[in-house]
């Protein structure tokens, strides 16, 4: 990338909280040995407790299931090798706002490819969109066209993976958005897209909202808002696959929530066990994997992959980011309040698990594309349906060029 040049990062945090330094460092994964061993060993010496009756997946994870992930982690799982693999994509480093971001940054060979800054969520990471980074620059090899090119910006959220140590508080999903816009400035793209899901389908079109004369289309996989006083005319009025929706959205809250009231109150704590046990941080991840993965009868390395989920799984534990990654991504959260209309086009793809209701996102967004995918995919599209995701999102730049 002709915009960087090497420079060695400050390793003092204080100087890091005040640096005002704009360059760009290219990046190369490599985690001390040492690191990698202690991982295997404490992995080997996991203790498990004894199944909880019933033991199935409403008290937790089998116990089966998870020592058997537990242990292809420790004994079949190659991070060296993925680390070269991973090593292959070109990466960086900047400070913005004193916190170190980290991302991926692929051109296109097409020079008027459009860029596209595309946000992951929790609890995921930039691995997400890896395995896209080919059709999507090189639109040609991969049953597109050339006008469909991308230039892929793929940062790490802050406190997330890379983007690590957390050096300050107030990351909302604005301080984000403003954080990406800089990224997007220091690699000279004036005009762009923004893609994303989960915590990501919060902050791209707050990117729009920052900054809507920069952003050319916002474009998400799954919920724009999460509906919470809906009344009964309303409710009534709305489509089967709405209601339905809508009452998915009501038992995840009496059912599901308590992961978001433990990370977005005490992320320090979980954060102390994720650090110390490997097999917590896969555990804990594991739960909503399979929980949001479609069909739910299916285990989630089945659909997610296994060896992405420990490459995943690893990532966090080897960066210790599971108390940071929860800290920024449920305790500054802005759920419930209604935003305002940047009137950038918005366009938004649900799949079977999603429950984006689109009579509800509509004051909010300026939706011009809805794509409902009742039959298949989960919350995780760019792992379980990444040829949907990939021609929804050309098809919706397309329309925006024509």
């Amino acid at each position: 990338m002709s915009r960087t040049r090497p420079v060695r990062l400050p390793c003092d945090s204080a100087l890091m909280a005040t640096t005002q330094d704009t360059t760009i460092t290219p990046f190369r994964i490599d985690i001390p040995q040492g690191n990698v061993d202690d991982l295997t060993s404490r992995l080997r010496a996991t203790r498990m407790p004894a199944p909880l009756p019933g033991d199935d997946w409403d008290t937790g994870i089998p116990s089966g299931y998870l020592q058997e992930l537990v242990s292809a982690w420790a004994d079949e799982f190659d991070w060296r090798a993925v680390e070269v693999r991973l090593n292959e994509i070109p990466q960086f480093t900047t400070v913005i706002d004193g916190q170190r971001i980290h991302f991926a940054h692929i051109r296109s060979t097409v020079p008027d490819a459009t860029p596209v800054i595309l946000t992951h969520g929790w609890p995921g990471s930039f691995l997400e969109f890896l395995h896209l980074i080919g059709p999507l620059t090189d639109p040609e090899s991969h049953g597109g066209e050339r006008a469909d090119a991308m230039h892929l910006i793929i940062p790490s959220l802050p406190g997330f993976g890379f983007s690590t140590p957390l050096l300050s508080a107030g990351w909302t999903t604005t301080h984000i958005a403003e954080t990406w816009i800089h990224l997007m400035d220091r690699l000279g793209y004036d005009r762009f897209a923004a893609h994303g899901g989960d915590l990501g389908a919060t902050v791209s079109p707050e990117i729009a909202r920052v900054a809507p004369e920069r952003v050319i289309g916002v474009h998400v996989n799954g919920a724009l808002s999460f509906p919470s006083d809906v009344g009964e005319g309303v409710r009534e009025a709305m489509s089967a696959l709405d209601q339905d929706r809508l009452n998915r959205v009501t038992a995840f809250t009496r059912e599901e929530s308590g992961y978001i009231a433990i990370q977005s109150t005490r992320p320090g704590l979980i954060g102390i066990a994720l650090a110390d046990s490997p097999a917590a941080q896969l555990a804990w991840m594991l739960d909503k994997f399979r929980a949001w993965t479609w069909p739910l009868e299916t285990p989630p390395d089945q659909i997610l992959g296994r060896e992405w989920i420990l490459t995943n799984a690893s990532l966090y534990r080897l960066t210790a980011s599971g108390g940071s990654s929860a800290y920024v991504g449920y305790a500054q959260s802005t759920w419930g309040a209604e935003p305002r209309n940047s009137e950038v086009p918005t366009a938004a793809i649900q799949f079977a698990h999603d429950v984006g209701i689109h009579s509800q996102s509509t004051q909010a967004n300026t939706i011009v594309r809805w794509n409902d995918i009742g039959d298949r995919g989960g919350h995780f599209a760019s792992l379980e349906e990444p040829q949907i995701l990939i021609n929804d999102l050309r098809s919706f730049l397309r329309d925006l060029k024509q």
